[in-house]
């Protein structure tokens, strides 16, 4: 992450401890849907000479993912024919990524962009955190099966090869989807917890990564919420600062991530919106990633976070740097 904010260190929006979040996506399935008639609108926007990209933003804009595998199935039923193929003649760039993203089930959109990250020369460090670092213990486990199901390979392998070093560790932590998840938080362990990453870090020369990889690879999102607060009692300092003070490159921003989601996740999707857009260009497949896998979750919040941290709306943001239907598309999930 990059912890370039105005004046230095970020200060992190913190959830109260004791309040678990709850939180809502933008996009709600469709009341009256009939998946063989959305078909039908698909198919005569798609007919003939030219899109109708309206039509296809309308229909797709406004159902859930579940709804839009039902269409899916009703175009091939009715037509015989694929409808992602036939979308992905008919739309081109940004826009047929973000309309191949939505007709994607979630687990498998979040293993193909783990896929993706890894294929070909080089790879995708800040996808593999911002997917593997975020998500719970069910979705990674899922993730995982539809990675090997759909693609025949063994995700911890595919990481192995990938990275190296303290980061590889982090990462091969995070797919064996075993956090914690109690909810309930024990002041004793985040007393000692605390105690131990400043005796592995800030208390020491050099620093002992393994324990913050078992610390933060281990304890659930409310503990180590615990652990933050104790630790700033007792050092003085922010865990995240401290992160950066001993720990440099990916594994950095994976553990930071973990962090950051630990006291408030949906500010850390803010945040990755944030530069995804800000500057010259656009991180469009970021952009893309996250408005479509946070639609159904989160994304209510992380538009209050980001009006909160930016001082300007995302939809604003998103207007002035995108264009057309993309942009037409991407205001409608987010919900202007």
């Amino acid at each position: 992450m990059p912890s370039q904010y105005p004046g230095g260190q970020p200060t992190y929006p913190s959830q109260p401890a004791t309040v678990t979040q709850v939180t809502q996506g933008t996009i709600r399935p469709a009341a009256n849907f009939d998946a063989i008639r959305d078909a039908e609108i698909l198919r005569k926007a798609m007919k003939g000479f030219g899109t109708d990209e309206q039509a296809i933003v309308d229909v797709v804009a406004n159902r859930s993912n579940d709804q839009r595998q039902k269409i899916k199935a009703a175009f091939k039923t009715s037509y015989g024919k694929d409808l992602i193929k036939d979308l992905k003649s008919e739309l081109s760039g940004n826009m047929e990524e973000l309309i191949l993203a939505l007709f994607m089930p979630p687990t498998y959109y979040d293993a193909w962009s783990l896929r993706k990250a890894m294929q070909g020369a080089g790879t995708q460090e800040r996808v593999l955190i911002e997917i593997l670092c975020t998500r719970t213990n069910q979705e990674i486990r899922e993730i995982v099966r539809c990675y090997q199901s759909e693609f025949g390979r063994d995700l911890e392998k595919d990481i192995r090869s990938d990275t190296s070093g303290h980061f590889e560790r982090l990462l091969v932590s995070m797919c064996q989807g075993n956090r914690d998840e109690n909810q309930s938080i024990n002041h004793q362990m985040a007393q000692e917890d605390a105690q131990r990453l400043y005796q592995a870090g800030e208390g020491r020369l050099g620093t002992d990564e393994s324990c913050f990889n078992m610390i933060l690879a281990t304890r659930s999102f409310p503990q180590l919420r615990a652990t933050m607060e104790a630790y700033s009692r007792m050092a003085n300092r922010d865990l995240l600062s401290s992160v950066s003070r001993e720990f440099s490159g990916y594994v950095e921003s994976g553990l930071k991530t973990i962090l950051q989601c630990a006291l408030n996740r949906p500010a850390f999707f803010a945040e990755r919106l944030y530069y995804a857009m800000k500057g010259a260009g656009t991180d469009d497949s970021t952009l893309v990633r996250i408005v479509v896998t946070r639609s159904e979750i989160d994304l209510v919040q992380i538009k209050q976070m980001f009006a909160q941290m930016y001082q300007k709306t995302l939809g604003t943001m998103i207007a002035g740097d995108t264009s057309g239907d993309y942009r037409r598309l991407l205001l409608a999930i987010v919900g202007q």
